[in-house]
């Protein structure tokens, strides 16, 4: 799969990030500071610099792999790639996580898909903890009922739904408030049903967090095979 030149590499960064306040600067170029004063990270693929929300950080366990931390709690050197299938794939097949770690280390060939199946994953139990919290809903009528309340802080669709039916609802205006990357069952996990198709969650603190963790699965699976 061929690698996305830079320069889309770092519109995609620096899209991702406006839909939260936390991270909404724009992507430097060279490690030079912004304009706000948020974490940014080089990613070792596209060379690419940008704030956090936009990127994935890596660490080397004691056994010399590579594992993703996704929390961002892991101790150690951090080595980030942007949350891009190809940028991840170029990672481990050219080596550039020793590169990173200045020294040898082994990057397995899925590692790309680990990332995607840990990302859902994180979404799927996000969203079941809103579920829970009374901030999430499913189903066409009762999401479609948030929408038009203007209530909605994002929609979320199955990726294997029906594309007719799909269109029947509009997401909310601005950035980061579409999403279409989990499968009918991935969603039906969050909601305790065998299949979900349509999903919303009312803004507060854990739709940012839903927000920020699909941004991140829809770089990876994007291009994904």
């Amino acid at each position: 799969m061929a690698t996305p030149p830079k320069a889309t590499i770092q519109r995609r960064l620096r899209q991702r990030p406006e839909a939260f306040a936390e991270v909404g600067h724009p992507v430097t170029r060279g490690g030079r500071k912004s304009e706000t004063d948020v974490p940014e990270r080089r990613c070792i693929a596209t060379g690419a610099t940008g704030p956090k929300a936009g990127l994935v950080r890596f660490v080397v366990g004691p056994d010399d792999h590579v594992v993703p931390d996704l929390a961002e709690k892991l101790p150690g050197r951090g080595i980030w790639v942007a949350a891009d299938c190809a940028a991840l794939e170029k990672a481990v097949s050219k080596g550039l996580f020793s590169r990173g770690a200045k020294r040898k280390v082994k990057a397995d060939a899925g590692l790309p898909q680990m990332v995607s199946d840990l990302l859902a994953q994180r979404v799927v139990e996000l969203l079941s903890l809103a579920r829970k919290a009374g901030q999430a809903r499913a189903g066409l009528e009762k999401v479609k009922a948030l929408l038009v309340a203007e209530e909605a802080a994002c929609l979320l669709q199955a990726a294997d739904g029906s594309a007719r039916e799909k269109t029947q609802l509009r997401p909310p205006k601005g950035e980061n408030t579409y999403f279409s990357d989990l499968t009918a069952a991935e969603l039906g996990l969050a909601f305790g049903r065998d299949r979900v198709i349509h999903a919303a969650l009312i803004s507060g603190g854990l739709a940012d967090r839903v927000r920020y963790e699909s941004t991140r699965l829809a770089g990876i699976r994007r291009n994904q095979d």
